[in-house]
């Protein structure tokens, strides 16, 4: 019995929290819990045993390769010990080394009994308690002797606080669900959205949310309205503070990464104050996804990843669909040692501030995964980054980065599908090459870029009347009473807008296709607005086949998205014109000089 921290399980439960206890686990159990599993131990301290404790995720591993396994003796090194509702007690196991597998211990240890924690130890069987000199099973496999582990030690300075400051518990995040009532968690603040608002049929108001951090895991938090004004000025990123009552729900995965299955919603009863001890709670948790795999990950996944800045081009301006507002963005390009590279969009003052020109390790924190051009890689408004964090993942992509990986062949996986702005780099290829590999003959669309002419525009159909609405776009029927119903909509408007669709033959030196260009890439061949070329077909029917006719043999960098459509039981490759832009012979000859320079070797 000297091998274990005899008595120890008891010591725990009335709310010591001893240093390093020994004890084994004799049993575990898999409780599903969402999208994250997790384990529920059967511990012994060879007298007492207790089904208390509950393995942090990020052991999960140990369980997976058989390092952890039923019988095995293990030291805890850093735990978590709160009450929850009905005053039971949970034991949440931050980090452990096992001392001896389960194999070499080959059984359970002593006799031991289950602990009652509503009986005193009289009234159970007292355990034996050790001597000050009773060597552990650590101490008898050679490490240094531990400290009377019977006793009840005060916690190590830099752990978390296991008090409020009123003396109730402290509970981890891990521990909270939806069935609770008054908690408290000690957590660090490791992410902070900007106040938005929203209006629709049911009113108008307000929110920011942000993302909570201790030793166990991680929760988003959302303040609307009143709970917004009241606490969103005194949360500061990367401070700890000690939370108090919040209403829990069951978190939505399609906006957040966080590992855990639930999110909290402040209320009336929500009380926040600062902590200011000391804490081990780390400032940001990362899960990150290497990039040769974002292209096996469905498009709109959430997730974490890490790299060096190759390349940050300069900030530009687009216009927001639904709300016609002006956004700056700046794309960059990160390179991870999987020597895959993507394209990351930066959006807002992020853009503006981003400064890429010292090739920066950037460890980013929920982005939306895109099939827009291949692969890439988009901040939303509950992402955050570090540049050039002190973590373990950081230094060795940089030093590899340092060492030959800045002069790699790399794959690049955002230029090979998706949609996105054209550009020299975006899987360039002449016609007759994309046909002979038969892009756009598979399950999902291809996409590829080339220097084309426009040969021929077909004038019928050039032009219809849409829908006025907001992101409808649907054609009209004229009443023929000053009148124009969209079916969509079923609604009846006095005005209609005019909306391009382009029937356009297009060819380079090996072959040439039909293509059909929409509204933007449409107007950038003709040169006018659909609503300047509607007019002009209205009033002056020769000028607007000289619009036309002007548009043709001219030359265009044009990116096609290519797909097999089938319409009344026959099957064609559709394609259409995504981008369009004007020719720039510097540019385009710096890429001829480049692929002569490639095959020269």
């Amino acid at each position: 019995m000297a091998e274990l921290s005899t008595g120890i399980i008891a010591d725990i439960v009335e709310g010591a929290h001893p240093e390093n206890p020994v004890l084994q686990i004799l049993s575990m159990k898999r409780i599903p819990s969402g999208a994250q599993e997790r384990y529920r131990l059967l511990l012994s301290d060879g007298h007492w045993t207790s089904s208390f404790a509950m393995l942090a995720t990020q052991l999960n591993s140990m369980v997976g390769s058989g390092e952890i396994s039923n019988n095995c003796i293990i030291t805890l090194k850093r735990y978590i010990c709160n009450t929850v509702q009905d005053n039971k007690k949970v034991l949440i196991i931050l980090d452990l080394t096992v001392d001896r597998p389960g194999n070499e211990v080959g059984g359970k240890i002593g006799d031991p009994v289950n602990y009652d924690p509503n009986k005193s130890r009289a009234e159970q069987q007292q355990p034996p308690q050790p001597s000050r000199n009773t060597p552990t099973m650590a101490a008898a496999s050679g490490n240094p002797q531990r400290n009377p582990l019977g006793q009840r030690n005060p916690p190590n300075c830099g752990v978390s606080p296991t008090k409020t400051p009123s003396g109730g518990n402290v509970h981890p995040i891990s521990s909270l669900t939806p069935y609770q009532n008054r908690w408290t968690i000690c957590a660090r603040v490791s992410n902070k959205s900007a106040i938005r608002t929203w209006s629709n049929s049911r009113g108008e108001g307000k929110l920011f949310s942000m993302d909570l951090l201790d030793e166990s895991g991680e929760i988003r938090a959302t303040a609307f309205n009143e709970q917004a004004d009241k606490f969103y000025d005194m949360i500061e990123i990367n401070k700890v503070y000690f939370i108090t009552s919040a209403s829990l729900k069951t978190a939505n995965k399609q906006f957040s990464n966080l590992n855990n299955d639930y999110e909290m919603t402040f209320n009336k009863m929500t009380e926040i104050t600062p902590c200011h001890e000391v804490t081990a709670i780390p400032a940001m948790q990362f899960n990150f996804v290497p990039l040769d795999q974002l292209e096996s990950l469905e498009k709109d996944h959430i997730l974490d990843v890490i790299g060096v800045c190759k390349e940050t081009l300069d900030i530009s301006t687009v216009q927001q669909k639904s709300s016609g507002r002006e956004l700056k963005k700046r794309d960059i390009q990160i390179v991870d040692d999987t020597n895959r590279e993507v394209r990351v969009t930066l959006w807002g003052t992020t853009a503006e501030n981003f400064d890429g020109s010292q090739q920066p390790v950037l460890a980013i924190k929920g982005a939306k995964l895109s099939d827009f051009n291949g692969r890439s890689l988009s901040l939303l408004s509950s992402s955050s980054f570090q540049i050039n964090p002190d973590i373990r993942e950081a230094h060795k992509l940089k030093g590899w980065f340092d060492n030959g990986g800045n002069s790699a062949n790399t794959i690049n996986l955002s230029n090979q599908r998706g949609g996105g702005s054209g550009g020299m780099g975006s899987n360039f290829k002449m016609i007759l090459e994309a046909k002979m590999e038969k892009l756009g003959c598979g399950d999902q669309a291809d996409y590829f870029t080339t220097k084309a002419t426009v040969v021929m525009i077909k004038k019928e159909n050039a032009l219809y009347s849409a829908c006025p609405a907001d992101s409808c776009n649907k054609k009209v029927i004229d009443m023929n009473n000053g009148l124009y119903r969209c079916e969509k909509c079923c609604r009846e408007f006095d005005t209609f807008n005019w909306r391009l669709l382009l029937q356009a033959n297009v060819a380079d030196y090996t072959d040439n296709l039909w293509a059909t260009a929409f509204q933007d890439q449409a107007e950038m061949m003709l040169g006018v607005t659909a609503a300047e070329l509607g007019s002009t077909r209205e009033n002056n029917i020769e000028a607007f086949q000289n619009i036309i006719t002007a548009a043709t043999f001219q030359s265009y960098m044009l990116k096609f998205r290519v797909k097999m459509e089938t319409y009344n039981d026959e099957s064609r490759l559709k394609y259409s014109v995504v981008s369009c832009s004007k020719l720039d012979p510097k540019e385009y000859n710096l890429r001829l000089i480049s692929e002569i320079k490639q095959m020269s070797g």
